[in-house]
């Protein structure tokens, strides 16, 4: 980002203003398309994508995502081109297309795994076991997340470990295995408790709390729905009339077999 225009777009971006972003970033691709640089042109038009994105026009981000790949693929930049196919799949997914959100991520699997960015793939097959998860492939699902916590694990990102433990937990329950949902929700959790993340942790909890209550163990779902209530009180969490609501009949109940 060499002009004056992308770098006033960075600055308006980096202070939330999307409206100027998208304007400055317009510019800057102006510019590139008079310059006849390919990688100026390629740098703006992948910014310009990810503010539409931020303001979920979906069909322009499309179009900015698909330029960047036609010149990326002509630059041979492997990063870039993983990266905007990585955009795309963003896209499909959040337009609630599954199967186009795969193809996406697992043409940006052969693009990023020669690379060997491991922060990078570990986000990457997170985001596609979710896809499988949607799609009903619980195996897929669960084989992905796995391989997911193992390239979190080895850069040690803890956001992803927290979130993708918590993902496969629930593909566990799902699928019945409620020792290895156990193991993965209370991983989770930990994982949460350390970033300080509350409504994460609420939210493993929660289905801690439904894995429990089906097993039978009550004094245990209590545990974990105590906890949840003051984490919706501390962060005033919608949930919390429901969440309390749960534990208070939990717990009348446990008291009247006492």
């Amino acid at each position: 980002m060499s002009s004056s225009a992308s770098h006033r777009g960075e600055i308006f971006l980096h202070r939330g203003d999307v409206t100027q972003a998208r304007f400055w970033y317009e510019q800057a691709v102006s510019e590139a398309r008079e310059t006849g640089s390919m990688k100026d042109l390629s740098d703006a038009l992948g910014n310009l994508g990810n503010v539409f994105a931020l303001l979920e026009d979906h069909s322009s981000a499309e179009t900015c995502y698909r330029e960047v790949l036609d010149i990326q693929r002509t630059l041979k930049e492997g990063n870039v081109i993983g990266e905007t196919l990585v955009n795309l799949g963003n896209l499909k997914a959040d337009a609630g297309q599954p199967e186009m959100a795969r193809a996406f991520y697992l043409e940006a699997l052969d693009a990023l795994k020669p690379l060997e960015n491991d922060r990078a793939l570990g986000i990457l097959y997170s985001n596609l076991a979710l896809q499988e998860f949607q799609l009903h492939n619980n195996d897929a699902a669960i084989e992905t997340f796995q391989a997911a916590l193992e390239f979190h694990r080895k850069v040690g990102n803890e956001d992803g470990l927290a979130a993708t433990y918590g993902q496969l937990g629930k593909t566990f329950l799902l699928v019945g295995n409620d020792r290895k949902a156990e193991a993965c929700l209370n991983n989770a959790t930990e994982h949460f408790m350390k970033l300080s993340n509350g409504p994460g942790e609420a939210g493993a909890l929660r289905l801690l709390a439904d894995l429990y209550v089906e097993r039978g163990d009550k004094i245990s779902a209590l545990r974990c729905l105590e906890r949840v209530v003051q984490i919706d009180k501390m962060y005033r969490l919608p949930q919390y009339e429901e969440d309390d609501r749960r534990y208070d009949t939990l717990r009348r109940g446990e008291q009247k077999k006492e």
